[in-house]
């Protein structure tokens, strides 16, 4: 029997038929959505508590981790390793920048930024510990809340997600591992990462996807159906949502479907041009010249602000704003970064070391300190200096912040139905590509690392993603479980400093030939005919 099949009847490890995997991922998903749903509150309050210990006594862990990543990642661009290719010597990225760029965007914080944008500058200007209370909703306070909103959206967030693509890119493409969270381990654990090592960290990935996904799928569908209340009056209901759902769920199959080639990169590439229309609307409508002088302030503000705003613990046991706001936002980066992981490495390959962190890191960051600037600091002009009304619309509904700045910022019924337009069809389109790449990252994990997994497990997940969506929302779930997902961080954070020892022990390998000739051995005989074994049979 040749090696090929020797290790198929050995491993267990066929496309798409791992028990554990397929059935184990399906299980899991069953056994949170129904614990959340029969007891939303009783669920709700587990997962708090759970949330509140991290906030409370494990703060500084989440700080000095998302901190550690960051410089990691900026040394990765000036160290010896900078030249390495993710892939082959011979190998040159498959994506143009623009692509690749809007891709990594999308997936990553798009819809997230299109809803909070102006939401939490609002939220931040009215109170938050790094202001006096007297100073409150002054324009020093819109200050400070510029600063904290653009943190939370900027470097040390991309900074995770970049290090996770990076690991999972360097050993997929370059060290021959299948495209899994599982490869991340191998220098650690060798050939038991195909074992129970291997099924707990996809099963976490898994675990955050779906649910990092649902959640957010169910949040968007409320402030769609809160624009097109707005731009048609269509009634605000659950039923509505559901509808929604039930949509945005078969357009993001039917993309993924089309592969990663054309829907994903078409519906990504369409997400950016939207994105650079409605910027240049808000800037014109606006206040051009305060935000564009705010654009400048920003950016020169939290680049000096950043590394003391990383390292800062609020030194008050009672307060609760940094776990309301920072614990949360770097828990929720950690539980994406599996997924947000692997999409970035699967579009990623034949890029350097030093060209992927500069792209990662610094473009996203660029964009999402424009698009904060440009929403959130009109709103700031609004009620800074004109006749308010946007911090009334975000304390009574956060999903009307957007259509209540719009309709604030300019007179012209035929501008505001053209923006709050442009809007919804963002929030459609930003969700539909944040669904197709989750249901692309499921099914390549249970398919062992397979890049082009099975039709029917598209379609299967695609449909599965909105159906835990739908009872969730049904159920009053969605915050319950959006809370789970962020508790979930905590055990993957672990996952990735093993994975960030295993990176850098087989960069080092690599850049000391009479040791590196071992691991490629290595690899190449067991880890990359195991590889073979699992994409071998399509």
């Amino acid at each position: 029997m040749d090696n090929k099949k020797l290790m198929q009847r050995e491993s267990g490890l066929l496309v798409g038929t791992n028990p554990v995997m397929s059935v184990g991922a399906g299980l899991l998903v069953l056994a949170f959505v129904l614990f959340t749903v029969i007891d939303p509150e009783y669920a709700n309050g587990v997962y708090s508590a759970i949330k509140n210990f991290i906030s409370a006594d494990l703060a500084w862990y989440y700080i000095g981790f998302m901190s550690f990543v960051l410089f990691l990642v900026v040394w990765l661009v000036f160290s010896r390793y900078g030249d390495i290719r993710l892939g082959k010597d011979t190998d040159r990225p498959e994506f143009s920048n623009f692509s690749w760029f809007s891709m990594l965007f999308g997936a990553g914080i798009g819809i997230g930024i299109l809803f909070w944008s102006i939401a939490e500058p609002i939220y931040h200007f009215q109170s938050n510990p790094l202001i006096a209370e007297n100073q409150q909703m002054t324009v020093e306070a819109a200050q400070v809340a510029m600063r904290i909103s653009i943190f939370h959206w900027g470097l040390h967030g991309w900074a995770l997600f970049g290090l996770a693509g990076l690991i999972l890119g360097y050993f997929s493409y370059r060290k021959g591992l299948p495209l899994s969270i599982r490869s991340s381990l191998y220098p650690i654990f060798g050939e038991r990462i195909y074992g129970p090592i291997g099924h707990i960290a996809d099963l976490l990935a898994v675990f955050g996807t779906v649910f990092g996904i649902a959640t957010s799928l169910g949040l968007g569908a409320q402030q769609m159906n809160a624009g097109l209340n707005y731009l048609m009056g269509v009634e605000v209901s659950t039923s509505t949502q559901i509808i929604l759902i039930a949509i945005i769920s078969v357009i993001s199959t039917v993309s993924v479907m089309t592969g990663l080639h054309k829907g994903i990169r078409l519906l990504s590439e369409l997400n950016m041009r939207l994105t650079m229309l409605i910027l240049g609307l808000f800037i014109v409508v606006g206040p051009t010249a305060y935000v564009l002088g705010a654009l400048v302030t920003n950016l020169g503000d939290y680049l000096v602000h950043a590394v003391e705003l990383g390292f800062w613990v609020d030194p008050d046991p009672e307060g609760q704003w940094q776990g309301w706001w920072t614990i949360f936002y770097w828990g929720w980066w950690i539980a994406w970064a599996p997924f947000c992981g692997i999409f970035i490495a699967r579009i990623s390959k034949g890029r350097t070391i030093r060209e992927f962190v500069l792209g990662v890191l610094v473009a996203p960051t660029l964009l999402a300190a424009i698009w904060i600037t440009v929403f959130g600091n009109a709103a700031m002009y609004l009620e800074l200096f004109g006749n308010g009304g946007v911090v009334e619309a975000v304390n009574k509904d956060t999903t009307m912040a957007l259509f209540a700045t719009i309709e604030l910022l300019t007179d012209s019924e035929l501008m505001i139905i053209a923006m709050a337009g442009i809007c919804t069809i963002m929030l459609v389109t930003y969700f539909v590509t944040s669904a197709d790449s989750a249901t692309l990252v499921i099914c390549t994990l249970i398919s062992m690392g397979n890049e082009h997994p099975l039709p029917r497990y598209r379609v299967f997940w695609g449909a599965a993603i909105g159906a835990v969506a739908a009872v969730l929302l049904l159920a009053g779930g969605l915050k319950a479980l959006q809370t789970a997902s962020v508790v979930a961080a905590l055990p993957f954070s672990f996952i990735l400093m093993m994975a960030i020892y295993g990176l850098f022990k087989s960069l080092r390998e690599e850049v000391l030939p009479e040791k590196a000739r071992g691991f490629s051995r290595l690899t190449s005989r067991t880890a990359g005919v195991k590889a073979e074994a699992v994409t071998g049979n399509l």
